[in-house]
């Protein structure tokens, strides 16, 4: 996304957050409890993680990403620019259809058209290209190769008992955009069903700072496949010129798999 005061060529938003400087200040009794706390949030240590964990997820992965591609969906974004004291400065709304040709062919078309209201951003090809592949997230086992994945214990997830892992990218290639980040996976099928992180690379150079949210994707059960459902983010990008605080909504809905007569069923654990 573009800071248009500032820039002429359009850039993306990031969350590269400059490093505060700050007294140093004895531990104390609320240290110490602040650390006992995030102790207890952090994912339970497993004594073993199942063998070949990474390529089961992303064999896994690979069998949701194909499923999904036969299914016709709606997604609409909306993105909120917010001023200082949080209230509304600028908005951008789109809503597309996913939708399959009677001869089977798929496509994507709008909805009406997008509205943007921005005051100080413009949506960029590599935001389009993220709201596309890295926020929904599928790392499939062609893309395996791409990321470290290094396991960090077992969670429960809305009653889900999954394990944690931390994914990042081993190498970024010229113009490749990739997902930083940790994933939760449900223990009997290897399903991804949350997600949270950023795309990366931030792109920043003398002329242009192409900066992106930190997000938060949510699975629902579509028959039998873990789908994507919302992606969040909250967050502060730290412009050099100004720091832009923006709200991202995206919600994919009315899963409906082509040429099936029978009814979808959801399920919201």
């Amino acid at each position: 996304m573009l800071f248009m005061p500032a820039y002429t060529n359009a850039a993306t938003l990031s969350t590269t957050h400059p490093k505060p400087v700050t007294a140093q200040k004895r531990l104390g009794v609320y240290g110490i409890a602040a650390i006992i706390a995030l102790v207890a949030n952090c994912p339970a240590r497993a004594a073993d993680p199942p063998a070949n964990l990474a390529k089961r997820v992303a064999a896994r992965e690979t069998a949701t990403a194909e499923e999904r591609a036969h299914y016709a969906y709606t997604q609409s974004v909306r993105l909120q620019e917010l001023d200082s004291r949080g209230g509304q400065a600028g908005e951008y709304r789109e809503t597309r259809e996913v939708i399959f040709s009677p001869t089977g062919e798929r496509s994507e078309q709008f909805v009406g058209q997008p509205e943007s209201r921005l005051k100080n951003l413009i949506l960029t090809k590599e935001d389009f290209d993220d709201i596309r592949n890295i926020q929904p997230f599928v790392m499939t086992t062609d893309q395996l190769w791409n990321y470290d994945a290094d396991f960090k214990g077992e969670e429960p997830i809305d009653g889900i008992d999954c394990f944690a892992l931390r994914i990042r990218p081993k190498h970024i290639l010229s113009g490749q955009r990739l997902f930083d980040g940790m994933i939760w996976v449900k223990q009997d099928d290897y399903s991804v069903i949350r997600s949270t992180g950023q795309a990366v690379p931030q792109i920043v150079t003398v002329k242009q700072e192409n900066l992106f949210p930190r997000f938060t994707t949510t699975r629902k059960l579509v028959n039998g496949f873990w789908f994507p459902a919302t992606t969040t983010a909250d967050d502060t990008l730290y412009f050099r010129a100004a720091p832009i605080r923006e709200k991202l909504v995206i919600r994919y809905a009315d899963y409906k798999r082509f040429g099936s007569q029978s009814t979808i069923t959801f399920d919201n654990k």
